[in-house]
């Protein structure tokens, strides 16, 4: 099979302690793996440097979704635990009612018709189970939807940092910049900016763009397929405004370079380039996933995270920056004792 499709090749030895369990105490204060892809130079950084690397002219292009607390429970009529994350914003219907779909746990399994009491103003109805402890549900409340699920609802982190959320974390696993709310999961390359980063960053004449992407939690879901090209991603919605398209316009005139702040915006920015006329104004589902060969239309340079063995995010890394670097990269940054994952450190790919 040709270099770059066999999932094995997405495999990467990783001790246990090396896992982040908490953010750095600073954003800033993460470290940043600077790499080269012209020469495959590394360098050792801290993430306050980051603008050092940037130029005028340049255009920063951020992830703006916001986290929101995702993850209810409740016990059942029978007095049973039953936990649920919820795998995107509910659909309101107006009436005090919102539809959702939801993983679920429960003592004894779930059915349709079931109602699971998560606080007096927050009750959920199973209306379908699926396969997969997948279920479709129905949630009614009291007051409004947004302010019930900040109150009754828990920051869904990711199953590998095994760990209870904490009062922290309601701020931490949140950008500084995150603005419209449906995501399951954070940005995570966007943890690492500071509002006063992103300041330097403007004052030394940097465009600074936004698109949306909300991210489920298929992000979490590993490749099960022994070729990767047969692997299909869950469909995420995005916006990619005509404000960035007109940035990132801009940028090209002036011969300066799209960085993107994550692979959520990689991906956002390249499907709304997939036309003929490249990027545009767009909106909707995006069911993009980015392989070896990808031919990147927009993005210059990224800034991600170290990303789990056999994902996704790890594939589309490797399509922009190939994948014996970035597993060299990755080798460097655990012998050196980077942190991984979504509280861990930082690459930045130039």
């Amino acid at each position: 099979m040709t270099r770059g499709f066999s999932l094995s090749e997405y495999d990467y030895p990783l001790p246990e302690s090396a896992i982040a369990r908490y953010p750095a105490p600073r954003r800033t204060g993460s470290r940043l793996l600077v790499m080269d892809r012209r020469t495959g130079r590394l360098a050792d950084r801290r993430f306050a440097e980051v603008g050092a690397y940037l130029r005028p002219g340049d255009c920063l292009v951020l992830n703006d979704t916001a986290v929101f607390p995702a993850r209810l429970r409740g016990r059942k009529p029978t007095g049973g635990r039953v936990e649920l994350l919820l795998l995107g914003f509910p659909r309101e219907a107006g009436d005090g009612t919102a539809e959702a779909r939801a993983l679920c746990r429960a003592s004894k399994g779930l059915r349709a018709g079931q109602r699971v009491e998560v606080a007096p103003d927050l009750e959920v109805e199973v209306l379908a189970v699926e396969g997969g402890g997948e279920a479709r549900v129905r949630l009614h409340y009291r007051g409004g939807l947004a302010r019930v699920l900040d109150r009754r609802g828990e920051v869904p982190l990711p199953p590998y940092i095994r760990r209870a959320p904490e009062a922290p974390d309601r701020r931490r696993y949140q950008t500084v910049y995150a603005a419209r709310t449906g995501s399951v999961a954070a940005p995570t390359a966007g943890l690492h900016f500071s509002r006063g980063l992103l300041e330097e960053i403007r004052a030394a004449g940097v465009r600074v763009a936004r698109v949306t992407l909300h991210v489920g939690y298929g992000t979490f879901a590993p490749i099960r397929v022994d070729d990767v090209r047969a692997h299909r991603i869950h469909e995420e919605w995005v916006s990619v405004p005509a404000e960035a398209v007109a940035a990132v316009a801009e940028t090209r005139r002036a011969g300066g370079r799209v960085v993107a702040v994550g692979t959520t915006t990689v991906r956002a920015l390249e499907w709304a380039a997939e036309g003929e006329g490249g990027l545009e104004p767009r909106e909707g589902a995006c069911g993009l996933y980015i392989l070896p060969g990808h031919r990147f239309r927009v993005v210059d340079a990224l800034v991600t995270n170290f990303h789990l063995p056999r994902s996704s995010l790890l594939v589309l890394v490797a399509a922009f920056a190939g994948l014996d670097p970035v597993l060299r990269a990755y080798a460097h940054a655990r012998d050196r004792g980077y942190r991984f994952y979504s509280y861990g450190d930082a690459m930045l790919i130039l």
